[in-house]
């Protein structure tokens, strides 16, 4: 069974965690949600407030090698937040590391420009954080999923079909049944 952690916190857009997470586990992978805090985490639904998510593990207590692939939810706030904790950018760098596939949407990006490790490869995100995505040394294009070593970024909610099925090709998970 292939075991994803996603790393968030309260300003998740709501469709970015929950959508992945439900086809990723309806596909038979594991996932775990790692927050700065324990108890739940509340998600951003377009405009307001949504729905919360049960948090399985504080960030400090991740060990990489008990996963096979790193999922960031995006939202304007959630990365922001989580890009000024350095135990989160110490965790991305250590999946990037071990090479392992790292999936990021929206504003999520964000971290892995934080993280100092897009310098050179080809990403894509949410259309605001393009230029920090550029300035970090990324090349920077609008498609719907893009897949460059180890990263996997997309651009928004629309795009969580593809985006979810790039992630499950790359830790050898069917994904006929992604977009369902």
């Amino acid at each position: 069974m292939q075991h994803v952690l996603i790393i968030s916190t309260d300003g998740f857009e709501q469709s970015e965690l929950m959508e992945p997470k439900r086809i990723l586990e309806e596909a038979g992978a594991k996932t775990t949600v790692a927050s700065l805090k324990e108890g739940e985490i509340k998600g951003w639904d377009q405009k307001d407030w949504g729905k919360s998510v049960a948090v399985d593990m504080l960030v400090g207590d991740v060990k990489v090698d008990d996963y096979d692939a790193l999922l960031l939810p995006g939202g304007q706030m959630n990365p922001d937040i989580l890009r000024m904790e350095p135990k989160v950018i110490e965790t991305i760098r250590a999946f990037d590391a071990a090479g392992k596939p790292i999936a990021a949407i929206c504003h999520a990006p964000w971290l892995l420009a934080e993280a100092d490790i897009i310098e050179g490869k080809t990403v894509t995100g949410w259309p605001s954080i393009r230029t920090d995505l550029t300035n970090a040394g990324a090349a920077v294009v609008d498609e719907e999923v893009v897949v460059d070593g180890n990263f996997i970024t997309s651009r928004k909610p629309e795009d969580i079909p593809a985006f979810a099925n790039a992630l499950m090709a790359a830790i050898n998970m069917e994904t006929a049944d992604a977009a369902a």
